[in-house]
């Protein structure tokens, strides 16, 4: 009973790991407004480059980077804790490492859900994106690697956050399939990306109307973009 009550209380850590609001915060201390009353109304460092500047976007994008990889971190070194002590006994049909793939699965599907949905902000957030690449660094590099370069050459050429963002989700699954990976990795990039894309549907809908901001364009003060 102690052993899965301990891992229940690993993924919440994560859960509220990814729930913290960085930048909800940056919005209040830095100008004192709601940064969800503002641009695409989301929390992401997006949103906080759109409206609060480069700076704010920076320290946004690099606290919510480390939120997903420190989830990870986190519940890899909890499972390694739980399974050497002597008085946490694991179920005897419970193959070690599998298992601690799987608690790093749901520890990465738990911060992602805490960055899109906290608990601090009535279950509202960002898309992930930043979260999400945090928690695939700690996971696989080379998968991060490949997808910040697909990222960073999408959005040279396009200049669309949302865009590069998306390609950057798929990229992350076919990697991730064709490297010799875990099983539930697979399973986390694959359901963690198609997440991402579909956080990113307001968006899609601003792209195929021709309306998607791109980098640099600003837009009228308090207009929020859904």
């Amino acid at each position: 009973m102690f052993f899965w009550l301990t891992n229940a209380l690993g993924l919440g850590a994560a859960y509220l790991i990814g729930s913290l609001p960085t930048g909800f915060l940056a919005g209040k201390i830095l100008k004192g407004v709601d940064i969800r009353q503002y641009g695409s109304s989301s929390t992401g460092a997006t949103n906080v480059l759109r409206t609060l500047g480069f700076w704010p976007f920076v320290f946004v994008l690099a606290i919510d980077m480390l939120k997903g990889a420190a989830a990870i971190i986190f519940v890899r070194w909890l499972c390694q804790a739980l399974l050497a002590w002597p008085a946490t006994k694991a179920p005897a049909w419970m193959e070690p490492s599998l298992f601690a793939s799987w608690a790093v699965c749901l520890a990465g599907l738990a911060v992602l859900l805490g960055h899109a949905r906290s608990i601090w902000l009535n279950f509202s957030g960002g898309k992930s994106v930043a979260a999400g690449v945090g928690m695939l660094t700690a996971l696989s590099w080379p998968v991060a690697l490949a997808s910040l370069t697909i990222f960073g050459v999408s959005l040279a050429l396009l200049r669309t956050m949302s865009v590069s963002s998306m390609l950057a989700a798929v990229t992350a699954i076919g990697f991730v399939c064709v490297l010799e990976e875990p099983f539930p990795y697979r399973v986390l990039v694959i359901i963690g990306a198609v997440f991402v894309i579909v956080r990113h549907r307001a968006n899609i809908g601003r792209l195929l109307s021709g309306t998607e901001p791109r980098i640099g364009q600003t837009s009228r003060s308090g207009l929020k973009i859904r």
